[in-house]
């Protein structure tokens, strides 16, 4: 009787059990099977070892390492760091820049004049179709805060925190759909398969808990972005780096709960005996994988315990609730921000909170500049503004950098789809978008850059989206050009390949 060890099969056909064994072999162990298993003096073997070798350098490990090291242990930064965390909020849809923070009179003005033909000539637009008109913005602006900011009357908590925030109104992306324009500003790439921001910044630095993911995402608005959730995968980096999703209501992560009836040391043990045969394999193939799914089941052991203390609400009191907006068990971006400030406080790495519903063509009063955006913009200006206020009480703001924005703008000119003047909304813009900062060696009470007269093109002061990411790690300690990871033969970085990336000064204080 033959038994292939692979598949615990027993069969009295020899050629059955080679044909499971063949039908069960990797690549390693076809690669190790040549030259009667002298794998190291095949050609097989010597282009396993070359491969083994590009990984274990991609990882600073050496190659020869006897135990797989924990992936997530905390790293030192390249260079002293300004920030140590990141809280990223993402409004997936894109707001309107022209009514919340790049205040244009010369649209007042001119509104419901056909746009000048020299923003047109060579243009493309995702929906709008003609020649279209000018479109003033919709809401009043003010000055405020030390600075004298000049902010919409939509955002009257955001006011109170204008000297915090550093306002780019130049960003400026190469895409104008929402999918291609998340996953290049999330990932570096405008296709899917990269690695998400907050995988490399916990790939470059580590985790600060051993108890939590270095990850964490929240999602609010009742969809994902248009991306999906590719936008906080891991992508060829190892698995372990990518983004932990948790839930307000509920159990606040998937599956993370020991089964019906499993007692908690028998769930104990179980993890111990897949981290040995774990550990086995990586003695002998050094893959990284490997240890990326040993630290897995590890951390989700200890989650068990320490994510629902971090989610649970209640333990905030009354005023802290109030002044946020948030209400426990609700999935909304004032559980979010509240959230976000707890995990922090925990060592959390990288939080991102994606709310959906900022798409504001003007089709219908869901989606217009009257009835929606002001709706959105209620449930966002008070917990935003709150949760960087608490992180000031709290001496967490110095470390903690906060972003917010969308994958790019809205137009100067009227969308008006399909001749409906009914309601008011913008088509996309990839030209000039705003983009702010808060804390974290940023320099507050600012606003960098300008577009022109009409909020078209950007004057002065562009900000690529490959140098906003570069800007960001270099407040976390990271440089760009050295945070690198080789797939398929080449050095990737969150920034991209090219290297021409480059850190903006007048962001940081």
């Amino acid at each position: 009787m033959t038994r292939d060890p692979r598949t615990i099969v027993e069969t009295n056909d020899p050629a059955a059990a080679r044909m499971a064994q063949i039908a069960h072999a990797t690549r390693r162990t076809f690669l190790g099977s040549l030259a009667g298993g002298a794998a190291a003096f095949s050609l097989g073997g010597i282009a396993l070892s070359e491969l083994l070798a590009r990984e274990s350098r991609a990882s600073g490990e050496q190659p020869d390492a006897a135990a797989p090291a924990d992936p997530l242990a905390p790293r030192a930064p390249h260079f002293p760091a300004r920030a140590k965390n990141v809280i990223y909020i993402h409004l997936a849809g894109s707001p309107s820049q022209l009514e919340l923070f790049d205040y244009k009179p010369a649209l007042t003005k001119f509104n419901g004049v056909p746009c000048p033909d020299e923003y047109l000539k060579g243009e493309k637009f995702a929906f709008i179709q003609g020649h279209p008109t000018l479109l003033g913005p919709v809401h009043q602006f003010a000055q405020a805060g030390k600075a004298g900011l000049w902010t919409s009357e939509l955002l009257p908590h955001f006011r109170t925190i204008e000297d915090e925030v550093c306002v780019i109104n130049t960003m400026t992306t190469d895409q104008f759909n929402h999918a291609p324009a998340q996953l290049l500003l999330h990932t570096g790439e405008s296709r899917f398969g990269a690695a998400s921001f907050g995988s490399w910044v916990g790939y470059g630095l580590g985790s600060e808990t051993r108890d939590l993911p270095s990850f964490v995402v929240l999602v609010s608005g009742d969809k994902t972005p248009d991306a999906g959730k590719s936008v906080w995968g891991s992508g060829f980096l190892p698995s372990v780096y990518q983004g932990v999703q948790c839930r307000a209501s509920g159990d606040p992560v998937l599956y993370v709960k020991d089964p019906e009836g499993m007692m908690r040391e028998t769930r104990r043990a179980t993890i111990e005996a897949i981290a040995a045969l774990g550990r086995a394999g990586f003695e002998r193939h050094h893959d990284r994988e490997t240890e990326a799914r040993i630290s897995q089941y590890e951390l989700a052991y200890r989650m068990q315990t320490a994510v629902p203390d971090a989610m649970d609400i209640t333990r905030e009191s009354a005023a802290t609730l109030e002044e946020y907006g948030a209400k426990p068990g609700a999935a909304s971006l004032a559980n979010s921000c509240l959230l976000a400030r707890r995990l922090v406080e925990r060592g959390v790495r990288f939080v991102q909170l994606y709310d959906w519903g900022w798409d504001g063509h003007g089709t219908g009063p869901s989606d217009d500049l009257i009835t929606q955006l002001p709706k959105k913009c209620r449930e966002m200006d008070q917990p935003v503004a709150a949760l960087v206020r608490d992180l000031r009480r709290r001496g967490l703001l110095d470390e903690t950098l906060v972003i917010w924005g969308g994958e790019f703008g809205r137009t100067p000119v009227a969308e008006f789809r399909g001749g409906n003047k009914a309601f008011l909304g913008r088509d996309h813009h990839p030209h000039a978008f705003t983009m702010w900062m808060a804390g974290g060696g940023v320099k507050g009470g600012t606003a960098y850059g300008a577009t022109d007269e009409l909020g078209y093109r950007i004057a002065r002061d562009p900000v690529r989206v490959k140098d906003f990411q570069a800007t960001v790690l270099h407040l976390l300690g990271l440089d760009h050009l050295r945070l690198t990871y080789t797939q398929a033969g080449l050095p990737h970085r969150l920034t991209g390949v090219q290297g021409d990336a480059k850190v903006v000064p007048g962001l940081l204080a």
